[in-house]
């Protein structure tokens, strides 16, 4: 299909009818109802985010991957509600029960728990007492006393005892009555939405800790926690997940307060009022009392720790998800020979040299740390330099893992005897052992051990973080907090998001590009992506973006998707070393024509300065989108271009820092590591990070550390406390005054 057919096609699409865009439409701002059409109507055509935000911006108004992903989410979070309206309307009238009244109501509710709400009278239960008692016949009896009779209650209440029904007295009619009573009050939707939204506004939450399991808690991990309390709605998402950790390791006590005088008060009015006590009033007090505390009560308790898990989850993943994304998006170290140095005591350091391109060149294994042998410790740092020389490498990649720090000093020592420059660079290698573990890594280096394949990952971490990371499961990347805490499959779902949004933003060298790289490419599946490998390994390097259509499996609509975000450098066709699409590739020659640049100029400072002045307005005026033709631009003006080479390089050292060193006031240069809700984690070449809480970030007030500071950023830092005991560092990022 053309692309203006195409254009044509989503306006004059109706996909979803006007009341599921209304819902839709509500969780989500500053987008309009033409902007969730068209969206849905693209990915009910089998279009990814990443395809649709950069080459569907005339059909969506530009919107990026995220919004398109919250567009995505909302429709199905409505789909799911209604889902579900259907169900509880199809089950109430199976019971004959279902009237036009609650039919509309149900339909009108937005929340899946007030659908829930209006089902709980008509939900099959367990024999429960009310239950009973319906069967003894007591159900009138309850009725009568919410009419607040003046009658005598007892003598009303004798009238239904009968040994048949196993009611052998009055009290014991009363009994069933109460729960009768107790059970409706707790079923009334309204109500129970009223207790619910209270307890949200006012309730606090309580936690102890248990003084029997104190001692667990040795380094006070949970020690803020031991005598707290705070508003529900002003706990934060690292407060409610450590909470939620430390009552699972059974060191805590958590309960929701609330003002049950206001509660019983609502309850009061709504049954009882102003009108005069009678002898039925106590019966009527003493129901609704016990329908909070038995069902109303532990019921929105638990709804309320959900809601704040769910709520401390969700905030969590967002922030795991923005982390990722920037650690991703790390700007790769190019042209640098790297020794990958993977620290160990007993079992030696494995070493790995890697050339410019991440080929793998050689592996070692060195003993510099006790308890080897002191022989094996004396030639440990020959052997290092002699490695280094050999293969003229320019930076060593250490991991952060056990011994690093004794790993630190040997390499700082051995790189001060050489005659050239030679750097260090200490690398977080969270997850380098789990991807040396995978079938993955076994494929591609068959004949290594882990420990070897490891020391290769922390070296091509080093130098392109993207294409080594995607290899590995994200969980295991360490830029979160809790994420092991975390619904599993919410989490898959936005790490998946995540990746593809770096890897596509990126793209990839269709020539060099590793499967696991590839699998992470719109429209392309893994059978895909390893047939593309495959292809390539049999036919050799690809020629151009047409060649794909060779690769087996390797469809046209996959073709579509994918083909803008793969690179074919120094090919035939100088287009497919830029980020147009081949179905815009007649309006790039258009453009070129009329900038009077040849393709193979492409590049040039000649060809950059004459496309920036080429006049636009012909094209836009033919029909055209200006967003199409302005990407169009931007892509001919950077060729080949690499997003994160705007991201600050890794920091390269030469020596090495001891957390003695550290004295307050001293001012550093650091590494963001991890950013989370209560401030940033931050590198400064020590073994520990430091933590600049969020009031330390700035004099302003800050209500989203993300607003400041982000994964990889280079920031400066000064040193407000240093506790040795527990390994802590207190950092600000305010210069002190003077």
């Amino acid at each position: 299909m053309a692309l203006r057919d195409y254009q044509k096609n989503v306006r004059d699409a109706s996909l979803i009818d006007q009341p599921t865009l209304q819902l839709i439409r509500a969780g989500i701002t500053g987008i309009t109802d033409r902007q969730i059409s068209a969206v849905l109507t693209l990915m009910d055509a089998g279009n990814t985010f990443p395809f649709i935000a950069r080459y569907r911006k005339e059909m969506t108004g530009s919107l990026d991957e995220v919004q398109i992903q919250t567009i995505e989410a909302a429709y199905q979070r409505v789909a799911a509600l209604q889902a579900r309206q259907a169900a509880v309307i199809h089950a109430i009238d199976a019971q004959g029960q279902l009237t036009p009244a609650l039919e509309r109501q149900i339909l009108a509710s937005t929340q899946l728990q007030a659908v829930e709400d209006l089902y709980l009278p008509y939900k099959a239960k367990r024999q429960t007492k009310a239950a009973v008692a319906r069967q003894q016949g007591l159900t009138p009896l309850a009725d009568w006393l919410l009419t607040l009779p003046r009658g005598d209650v007892l003598r009303e209440a004798q009238r239904y005892v009968a040994a048949a029904k196993g009611v052998d007295s009055a009290q014991a009619a009363l009994d069933g009555a109460h729960e009768l009573l107790a059970e409706r009050f707790s079923e009334i939707a309204a109500w129970r939405n009223w207790v619910r939204n209270t307890t949200a506004r006012t309730g606090t939450l309580r936690v102890t800790v248990r003084p029997k399991k104190q001692a667990l808690d040795e380094k006070g991990v949970y020690q803020q926690f031991y005598d707290f309390e705070a508003p529900l709605k002003k706990l934060s998402a690292t407060q409610v997940m450590a909470i939620n950790r430390g009552e699972k390791a059974e060191l805590l006590s958590v309960k929701v307060n609330v003002d049950t005088a206001a509660i019983f008060r609502y309850y009061h009015g709504k049954l009882i009022g102003q009108r005069p006590a009678s002898a039925a009033t106590a019966a009527v007090e003493a129901a609704y009392q016990d329908a909070y505390k038995r069902f109303v009560g532990p019921a929105i308790e638990r709804e309320a720790r959900s809601a704040l898990t769910d709520t401390a989850a969700g905030e969590s993943i967002q922030v795991f998800g923005q982390n990722l994304y920037n650690l991703l998006m790390q700007a790769p170290l190019k042209g640098q020979v790297v020794l990958g140095f993977d620290p160990a005591y007993r079992t030696g350091c494995k070493l790995a040299v890697v050339d410019e391109n991440g080929k793998f060149l050689t592996q070692a294994v060195i003993y510099p740390h006790q308890p080897a042998p002191e022989a094996k410790r004396q030639a440990a740092m020959p052997a290092l330099i002699d490695l280094i020389e050999r293969y003229q490498v320019t930076v060593v990649a250490i991991g952060n893992g056990t011994a690093s720090r004794e790993s630190e000093q040997f390499v700082a020592a051995a790189l001060r005897q050489l005659d050239r420059e030679v750097y260090y660079v200490i690398v977080n290698e969270a997850g380098a052992s789990v991807y040396s573990a995978s079938q993955a890594a076994r494929d591609e280096f068959p004949t290594l051990h882990v420990e070897q394949r490891s020391a290769i990952s922390i070296a091509r971490r080093l130098q392109d973080p993207l294409a080594e990371l995607v290899k590995i499961d994200p969980a295991a990347v360490g830029v979160g907090q809790y994420q092991h805490d975390l619904p599993a499959k919410a989490l898959a779902s936005e790490v998946d998001g995540v990746v593809e949004r770096a890897v596509n933003r990126v793209g990839v060298d269709l020539n060099t590009a590793s499967a696991a790289l590839l699998t992470r490419i719109s429209g392309l599946s893994a059978t895909i992506a390893a047939n593309i490998v495959q292809y390539r390994d049999e036919h050799g390097r690809y020629g151009s973006r047409a060649a794909l259509k060779k690769v087996p499996r390797l469809g046209p609509k996959a073709f579509e998707q994918s083909v803008g975000f793969l690179r074919i450098v120094a090919g035939r066709e100088p287009l497919d070393n830029t980020d147009v699409h081949p179905e815009s590739y007649p309006v790039a020659r258009q453009l070129l024509k009329a900038a009077g640049v040849a393709p193979a100029a492409l590049g040039t400072e000649a060809a950059q300065t004459k496309l920036r002045l080429v006049d636009t307005a012909p094209l836009i005026a033919s029909g055209v989108g200006a967003e199409t033709v302005r990407d169009i631009v931007t892509s001919l003006l950077q060729p080949g271009r690499d997003g994160r080479d705007r991201m600050a390089a890794p920091q390269l050292r030469q020596d090495v820092l001891s957390i003695t060193d550290l004295v307050p006031g001293m001012a550093l240069e650091g590494t963001v590591r991890n950013v989370v809700d209560f401030g940033a984690f931050v590198d400064i070449g020590v073994k520990h990070d430091g933590l600049v809480h969020v009031s330390r970030m700035t004099t302003q007030y800050v209500r989203d550390p993300k607003a400041i500071v982000a994964v990889g950023d280079i920031v400066s830092v000064w040193i407000e406390s240093v506790d040795l005991a527990r390994d802590r560092i207190q950092l600000t990022m305010i210069a002190p005054a003077g």
